[in-house]
């Protein structure tokens, strides 16, 4: 395991330039708005009398876990946009995959934006900052006129890593390919429920438990760390998002594999990541240090003589 030396934030090099942004057309996305339409429409439909049977229900379930905890947490944002570990490429590549069936978008454009976030968090820049609305920094920004989108070229140079790929690469033009397969498949097993709850239900809860990320977890809860942004420690977040919500341990550290870094914050990716470890499957698991720590942390408050 490595405790990581130096606290520059390798996420934030390459971050877009004023000359870009100002350069860049900016619309709204309404394809990205109608399919967000479609999705909540289609969860909607579980709802209607007979398509509910327990079966669907835990599928659904089983496959939040895989593309929420798997795909999307551990895989997309810690393993892929962080490097905060390195497992073998199989095993990469296995997570990216089921990052792309969480439907979140092909994992260049995830990872570049979430990058970009990280360069530029709560200020000019940020996809999602949270000055601009907690509504916006849940959902909005997905699909209003936003200057902080990132072009095909700025996500590039975001995400080398994964642009210069040719699996990734293939991932980014067919991950909606991917979600249909998903679709026939769950159909052909368990009929109209299954698809309703596999892929519907799930896509929407993920959706937004994701997007508290964003939102709850720069709006309340408590600052362990000093970051310079809104950032927040939000247990019940953390509960939801398999460890996502300890936000702000997160910006300090970003490089960190371990979100929970407190007794009781409890991050169930931290768990999956240390199983993965002690399989031999994970090796350079990054931490930051103790002087890191103590040096970003947050003063305790003192009371007065008077109480105050």
């Amino acid at each position: 395991m490595l405790n990581v030396r130096s606290a520059r934030n390798p996420d934030a090099q390459g971050a877009p330039s004023e000359a870009m942004q100002l350069a860049k057309p900016v619309r709204t996305r309404w394809e990205t708005f109608v399919g967000l339409a479609v999705v909540h429409l289609g969860a909607l439909c579980a709802l209607i009398p007979g398509t509910f049977h327990w079966s669907a229900l835990a599928a659904a379930f089983v496959l939040y876990y895989l593309f929420g905890a798997w795909g999307i947490t551990l895989g997309y944002h810690r393993l892929l946009t962080h490097r905060s570990l390195r497992v073998p490429k199989p095993i990469e590549y296995l997570t990216a995959v089921l990052g792309v069936l969480a439907l979140q978008g092909g994992p260049i454009e995830w990872i570049s934006t979430h990058r970009a976030h990280h360069a530029h968090t709560d200020k000019e820049g940020d996809p999602h900052d949270i000055h601009r609305g907690l509504l916006w920094s849940h959902v909005e920004w997905l699909y209003k006129r936003n200057e902080a989108m990132l072009t095909p070229a700025e996500q590039r140079r975001l995400a080398p890593d994964l642009a210069d790929d040719r699996f990734y690469q293939f991932l980014e033009k067919t991950y909606l390919l991917w979600q249909i397969a998903l679709g026939v498949l769950l159909w052909k097993i368990g009929g109209v429920s299954w698809l309703v709850w596999g892929v519907f239900v799930r896509a929407v809860v993920t959706y937004h438990i994701t997007w508290l990320v964003n939102s709850a977890a720069h709006f309340s809860g408590y600052q362990s760390f000093r970051t310079g942004d809104r950032s927040k420690n939000n247990w019940w977040v953390a509960i939801l998002a398999w460890g996502e919500g300890w936000h702000n341990n997160h910006h300090a550290f970003p490089f960190s594999a371990r979100h929970g870094l407190r007794w009781f914050e409890i991050d169930a990716t931290w768990w999956t990541i240390k199983v993965l470890e002690w399989l031999k499957l994970a090796r350079d698991v990054k931490l930051p240090t103790q002087q890191m720590l103590q040096r970003l942390q947050v003063a305790p408050r003192r009371t007065s003589r008077t109480g105050a």
